[in-house]
């Protein structure tokens, strides 16, 4: 991407697996899923796993389906689930001060809820660097890859897709942005070869992904 490209854009990110990696913070949330379904559900642990995973493969997020088909507390569960221990993430200034330099608005776009992408971007400690978190609360408990969370992401922050990049680690959560008129960039180990029309930038990492634009 040409630096005169950068101008005047929202960039729009994913937080969990795009802006950090933290396999024991991940762990963490899981094995707090799975107790919360096991008790609310009365079914046992590896019953609430497949259930766990059944409904995040469904809907993209585990609790769209606990409320389709099971009427859970979405506000309980988001924030149980993600009362978690952040001091596992290091702060991280090099990626702060990348996000910093893009001109534009910079938004994250999570899956997540109860207060979690706040309390990850405090300790990662460039919070300030972003305008909103707009989390699965935020968007009606309607979650990524689902076209209605991307609709409302647009009408609650007046985004222009025209003008907007979303980056991810998610290829099927860059479909619908693409659908809908935005840029959108890859980050991570799955190059996808060949590279979906979805798919317009990849890199390995989210680093090396805004360093190769602002050297453009």
């Amino acid at each position: 991407m040409r630096r005169s490209a950068l101008d005047s854009r929202d960039w729009v990110f994913d937080l969990d697996n795009t802006l950090y990696s933290a396999p024991a913070l991940y762990d963490c949330i899981g094995k707090r899923m799975i107790a919360y379904i096991a008790s609310a559900l009365g079914v046992e642990p590896d019953q609430a796993l497949q259930l766990r995973e059944r409904y995040f493969h469904l809907y993209g997020a585990t609790i769209a389906g606990l409320i389709r088909h099971h009427a859970i507390d979405a506000h309980d569960f988001l924030a149980h689930v993600h009362d978690v221990d952040c001091s596992v993430l290091a702060p991280d200034p090099e990626l702060g001060a990348l996000i910093a330099a893009l001109p534009g608005r910079k938004i994250i776009f999570t899956n997540g809820g109860g207060g979690h992408g706040q309390r990850v971007l405090e300790r990662l400690g460039f919070a300030a660097a972003f305008e909103v978190v707009f989390d699965i609360e935020a968007a009606g408990l309607a979650g990524k890859p689902q076209p209605e969370s991307y609709r409302r992401l647009i009408a609650a922050h007046r985004i222009d897709p025209a003008r907007a990049m979303l980056i991810e680690d998610a290829p099927r959560n860059l479909a619908p942005a693409h659908e809908l008129g935005f840029a959108t960039a890859l980050v991570g180990a799955a190059a996808l070869q060949p590279r979906p029309a979805y798919v317009h930038h990849w890199a390995m990492d989210v680093k090396m992904l805004l360093w190769d634009w602002l050297a453009g």
